[in-house]
């Protein structure tokens, strides 16, 4: 019988890349994704008996409340989702593989290249929970947290990356602010689901840093994304991030990430390397079908 994996948030971006590309980078798993719809993980009974059915050889969990404004407006409920369940699904899978995917959100954003080793500062709610997710997975030395930071890609409701965020309030005729000094490494959710599926694979836990290897800022980003997505075309703001009004937002949240490097089989890709390889086809480019990274 293949070894079971359970992935929580499957409805989420991530999440949906990591069920979608498992017979690719996972043959040899029976994958079980887990959404909201099928299963509330603040439901700890139901958690418990669902875990007991499955058997799980190894758990790959997504599922977060990750909006940042959302998570400001309701911190109980940032930490319910955030901090408890993660604890929680950590506690039943003691005895197996368990990947937590955290994010970059957990410093300060003041220096950027942030490495495993830095100090975390998280400045919003979001990054705390996280930050404090982290802290209760890594008591146990057999598991694995991975930060990453802004991702793209195609979500099956079209609502998931910030892509697809940034397209949606064009097409409603919204202009798009993007600060010219805030800045990420993003990378493509399917570059993300190929790593993972490798880290299990690796069977070496531990903290880890994945993001693209090219630091741009969100407004070249926005320029970069262009070509592909021309309804962007003259919806673009050039904005500081000294003029955000709202939740708190890290200027710099580039990460160093050689320590994963060393472990996957394929190079980690730049944001703007990857789309000068893909086809000038929105629903297509974010496809990782062809293997040559």
């Amino acid at each position: 019988m293949a070894p079971r994996a359970i992935i929580t948030g499957a409805a989420g971006l991530i999440g949906q890349y990591l069920v979608n590309t498992a017979p690719r980078w996972a043959p040899g798993w029976d994958v079980q994704g887990l959404s909201r719809a099928h299963l509330d993980l603040t439901d700890r009974a139901n958690v418990e008996r669902t875990w007991q059915s499955i058997k799980p050889n190894a758990v790959i969990h997504c599922a977060a409340l990750s909006r940042t404004k959302a998570c400001e407006q309701d911190p109980e409920q940032a930490r319910r989702i955030n901090v408890e369940v993660t604890a929680h699904l950590a506690q039943l899978s003691q005895n197996i593989p368990f990947i937590f995917l955290s994010s970059g959100e957990v410093f300060d954003g003041k220096t950027g290249w942030y490495g495993e080793t830095d100090e975390p500062n998280p400045i919003n709610v979001y990054g705390q929970t996280k930050l404090e997710a982290e802290q209760a997975v890594l008591q146990n030395p057999e598991h694995t947290v991975v930060r990453i930071v802004l991702t793209a890609g195609t979500s099956q409701n079209g609502d998931r990356s910030f892509v697809e965020d940034m397209c949606r309030a064009a097409k409603a005729g919204k202009d798009v602010t993007l600060y010219a000094d805030e800045f990420r490494c993003p990378l493509p959710a399917a570059v993300i689901a190929r790593a993972i599926w490798e880290l299990v694979d690796c069977k070496q836990p531990g903290l880890y840093h994945l993001g693209g290897s090219e630091r741009l800022s969100r407004w070249e980003i926005g320029e970069t994304l262009l070509p592909w997505y021309p309804e962007l075309k003259s919806r673009l703001v050039k904005g500081s991030v000294q003029d955000h009004v709202g939740s708190p937002r890290p200027a710099d949240l580039s990460l160093r990430c050689d320590k994963i490097q060393r472990l996957l089989s394929f190079r980690i890709p730049g944001f703007r390397e990857w789309l000068a390889g893909r086809p000038r086809r929105g629903e297509d480019v974010w496809d990782y079908l062809d293997g040559s990274w």
